[in-house]
């Protein structure tokens, strides 16, 4: 029983920090991202979700090759490496969502059914295309980046939109609204620093600790 609306404040902030997830928006200067960028005259073209703040494990739809734009699919990202790692320039803006460890495992589940049929899953060029006009392609199978996370997101409660998945783009994902800025700015790690907690990447950290072993 609640004594007073503080009360009520209070439980409802630990259950929302029960967990923690990561949406990753970037680009990373490529032509095909070049050319998104140009249509929505947005700064970020590609969106990735992270169940963790290390960012070498992240999920989303682009390149399987990072030197080729096709094929794509369904991938696992690393922040520090693969088409990232390829452009210097690369920027990125991070923010963390609280959320409860049921959505935490609802998105974790979706998750793993998407990688146990890993193969089947395509990129959605035509639906990159018609989510600029407002227009929802469906097709069984494809999906393009914020297509993926958002369905991940609105399916587990993350999310609430009257927006279709197949319409929504990736900087439509900063309307969550008990999102936490984190970091913006280059990807490149030497500069990257988590603002958030004040601490270097683990990685950098990592090698850093590894010069001073004899």
């Amino acid at each position: 029983m609640y004594n007073s609306i503080h009360d009520i404040n209070i439980e409802r902030s630990i259950i929302l920090e029960n967990k923690e997830i990561y949406i990753i928006l970037s680009r990373t200067g490529t032509t095909f991202s070049n050319i998104i960028a140009l249509f929505t005259q947005k700064p970020y073209s590609h969106v990735s979700i992270s169940l963790d703040n290390s960012f070498t494990k992240m999920f989303s739809f682009g390149r399987k090759i990072p030197e080729k734009v096709l094929p794509a699919g369904l991938v696992e990202e690393n922040l520090y490496d693969g088409v990232f790692a390829m452009f210097p320039k690369s920027r990125c803006l991070v923010y963390k969502v609280p959320i409860t460890e049921k959505q935490f495992n609802h998105i974790q589940d979706e998750i793993d059914n998407f990688f146990e049929n890993k193969d089947q899953y395509k990129y959605s060029i035509l639906g990159t295309v018609t989510a600029y006009f407002n227009k929802p392609h469906k097709r069984e199978n494809y999906y393009f980046c914020s297509q993926f996370v958002s369905e991940l997101l609105i399916n587990s409660g993350v999310y609430v939109t009257d927006k279709l998945p197949e319409v929504i783009k990736p900087m439509d994902l900063l309307e969550i609204e008990n999102k936490i800025f984190v970091y913006e700015g280059l990807i490149n790690e030497e500069n990257y620093i988590d603002n958030y907690y004040g601490l270097f990447n683990y990685q950098k950290l990592t090698k850093a600790i590894a010069k001073l072993i004899p």
